[in-house]
């Protein structure tokens, strides 16, 4: 059963723009799977998925946040790019990509406008693929910088409706 938070999440995620992104990533990638997730210092959670490799996530549903190269870059802020696991030093012994079996990976860190981390937009494939090109690296910064105004600006609206108001919005007292 879904908790609030990994319900809330994936209602954030319940949107044509960010699913049209992760479409652009996999195309741009050639990789069969990419998500946005909720990474947070104990959760890892699926906001939205394109799943064309039966990776086996939905939105909401969740992995061990310590089993996620997304925890290293919730802790750096950092991009991570690997074109083969098996030809990368740095990433050939490393526990993750040995415990889902994939071969290429992107995860890229998902700023909100108010400069706070939300998460990753992160794709990842059997086999092997070239994603370290500047070019590539390019579009998938540009790509996680949609999600992030797309995020904010969904979570400015639902507030809006419910009656609600984020930090943005709150009167300064001065």
């Amino acid at each position: 059963m879904k908790d609030e938070l990994a319900i809330q999440t994936a209602e954030q995620g319940d949107d044509d723009a960010i699913r049209a992104i992760l479409m652009h990533l996999c195309d741009t990638t050639h990789m069969g799977f990419a998500a946005v997730a909720r990474v947070t210092e104990d959760r890892w959670i699926a906001c939205q998925v394109l799943d064309k490799v039966a990776f086996g996530l939905e939105p909401g549903a969740e992995l061990d946040v310590q089993m996620t190269i997304c925890n290293e870059i919730r802790q750096t802020e950092d991009y991570v790019v690997i074109d083969h696991v098996d030809a990368d030093i740095a990433w050939r012994k490393h526990p993750v990509p040995i415990f889902y079996g994939f071969k290429s990976y992107a995860s890229f860190p998902v700023i909100l406008p108010d400069g706070s981390f939300y998460g990753t937009l992160c794709a990842l494939d059997p086999a092997p693929r070239l994603v370290s090109e500047p070019a590539t690296i390019a579009a998938i910064e540009g790509f996680a910088r949609d999600v992030g105004a797309l995020l904010s600006a969904r979570t400015h609206l639902h507030a809006a409706a419910s009656g609600t108001t984020t930090s943005a919005q709150r009167p300064q007292a001065g």
